[in-house]
C-alpha cells in the first residue's frame, strides 16, 4: 500500500533577478514500511524534496499524496495538525531547543494535540526514551549530551506521536562511525519492528545500500 505519493513535483525559487529550479517534474512512489534513501551532489534538491514531503514547504508544480490524503489546499492550521499526526522528522543539527529538558524536548509534539492529559505524555516521554536507550538522562539539558545523545533525544521526539512516517535528514552528518552506526541502528529497527516508513537524506554510499532502496537526485532530476 502506498504511503507518498509524489506526482509531477517541480520547485521553483524566485528573486527579482534569478528564477532557480530546485525540483523538476519528480515522481515517486513509497510503499508503507519502506525504507528508502535519497542521494546525490549538495544542491540536488534533496533537503527540499524532504521538505515538500514533510508538508514545510509546498511545491510550485505538481502534487503530493501522504498517508491517503491530497495535501493541496489544505489550510494551515489543518496542515500543521495532519503533520503533526502523521510525520516525524529528524535533522542532522538535531534542532533541540537548549533551554529545555530532553524530557521537555521530547514531549513537545504531544503538548500540540488535544485530548493528551498531562500524566499521558510523561509516561510516553518515558517509553519512547527508553526505546533509544536515554531514561536516565531524562533532566538533563542539550548541552549536556554528546551528538550521538542528542540524536537519540530528537528520534525520540519524531516517533512520540506515533506517526507513521519518518523524514531523516542526514541524520549522521554530524556524528563520528561509531554513533553513526548506533544511529542506523536505531532506524532499522523502527522501520523493521514497528513497521515506520522512512525517507532519509544521506550522502553515505554504505547506509544508503542498507536501506530498501535508494532513489538518486542530480540537479532537481530524479535520474534512477
Amino acid at each position: 500500500m502506498s504511503i507518498i505519493k509524489v506526482n509531477g513535483v517541480g520547485k521553483l525559487y524566485r528573486t527579482k533577478e534569478i528564477e532557480t529550479t530546485a525540483l523538476e517534474n519528480v515522481n515517486f512512489t513509497i510503499e508503507k514500511g519502506e525504507f528508502v534513501s535519497i542521494m546525490g551532489p549538495s544542491g540536488c534538491g534533496k533537503s527540499t524534496l524532504l521538505n515538500i514531503v514533510g508538508l514545510l514547504d509546498k511545491p510550485t508544480t505538481g502534487t503530493v499524496e501522504v498517508a491517503g490524503t491530497t495535501t493541496e489546499g489544505m489550510k494551515d492550521a489543518t496542515l500543521a495538525a495532519f503533520r503533526n499526526a502523521n510525520i516525524g522528522f529528524i535533522f542532522q543539527s538535531f534542532h533541540l531547543i537548549p533551554s529545555l529538558s530532553v524530557a521537555d524536548n521530547v514531549e513537545l509534539p504531544l503538548t500540540y494535540r488535544k485530548g493528551v492529559s498531562a500524566r499521558e505524555r510523561s509516561e510516553k516521554v518515558r517509553e519512547v526514551l527508553e526505546s533509544v536507550g536515554l531514561s536516565h538522562r531524562m533532566k538533563h539539558y542539550p548541552s549536556q549530551l554528546s551528538g550521538g545523545q542528542c540524536q537519540r533525544v530528537a528520534i525520540a521526539r519524531a516517533i512520540i506521536g506515533n506517526p507513521e512516517i519518518i523524514l531523516a535528514d542526514e541524520p549522521t552528518g554530524n556524528l563520528d562511525s561509531k554513533m553513526s552506526a548506533e544511529i542506523m541502528e536505531i532506524l532499522h529497527r523502527l522501520n523493521r519492528e514497528d513497521g515506520r516508513t522512512i525517507m532519509m537524506v544521506t550522502h553515505n554510499e554504505a547506509q544508503a545500500e542498507e536501506t530498501d532502496r535508494v532513489m538518486r537526485f542530480f540537479d532537481g532530476r530524479q535520474i534512477f
